[in-house]
């Protein structure tokens, strides 16, 4: 089994990439039509502060080439609850405002917790039981991004597998690197990008990214993001692994 390796970044508007990554006299309008042939894959954060219209999600999908993915950051009134259980009219109201409408380039939803959110078996299997494996057709994968080091258990890890749901692997010294295999996917977050370096890591550092998605591809689909760290240095960062990949 080998999977698909998907590399890519948070978002396409950011000022600071203008003369870095787009060229200066590149129409802002046409930022995610650029961004979507030199990366892979872009995470969507906006769709964790607010929802869309099914138009927007069908001019994403048609800006951007055959084979290119999303992945979706889920709403914050999902996941920022006391009681994850009781949050079925949120969860029911982000997944019906028309992200099915990416079809094929629908790659992942992530559900991102707090800091502050514990591991409670009893919250989380509430939760899991809201996901839906499917909607109008179209297959949803569904990762759990946690921040405690609470997590960090077999009950966890046995609970996410049970589900299909998988774990975001965070490479970020302030959060838990949970690197479980608890779904047919992987997702991970690179959050250690550094703005002295032109690409944003170094050299060994690709290396190891890069033998590390490979191996994860054997399990499935790879989904790898360069996201936070030093942001204007994402995109170099994202394009260099994906080179190396090609070797």
């Amino acid at each position: 089994m080998s999977g698909q390796i998907y590399v890519g970044i948070g978002g396409w508007n950011f000022e600071p990439w203008r003369g870095v990554f787009y060229p200066d006299t590149l129409s802002q309008k046409r930022e995610l039509e650029y961004a979507s042939r030199h990366v892979t894959s872009i995470e969507i954060n906006a769709t964790y502060y607010g929802g869309f219209k099914p138009d927007t999600f069908r001019k994403w999908r048609d800006e951007t080439p055959d084979g290119f993915v999303f992945s979706l950051k889920a709403s914050r009134f999902c996941t920022n609850r006391k009681v994850l259980a009781e949050g079925g009219e949120s969860l029911d109201k982000f997944l019906n405002q028309g992200l099915t409408e990416l079809g094929p380039k629908l790659g992942v939803i992530n559900w991102q917790f707090m800091a502050t959110k514990k591991f409670d078996p009893e919250d989380f299997e509430g939760f899991l039981k809201l996901l839906p494996p499917e909607k109008d057709g179209v297959k949803l994968r569904h990762v759990m991004e946690v921040r405690s080091p609470t997590f960090c258990t077999a009950q966890f890890y046995d609970l996410a597998r049970k589900y299909g749901v998988a774990i975001c692997y965070a490479k970020d010294e302030d959060f838990p690197e949970i690197d479980e295999p608890t779904a047919d996917f992987t997702y991970a977050r690179l959050m250690s990008s550094r703005e002295d370096l032109e690409t944003g890591v170094t050299d060994a550092e690709l290396d190891g990214y890069a033998a590390q998605c490979r191996a994860w591809a054997g399990r499935g689909d790879v989904f790898a993001y360069f996201i936070a760290g030093a942001k204007v240095r994402n995109p170099a960062a994202a394009q260099a692994l994906i080179e190396k990949l090609k070797g």
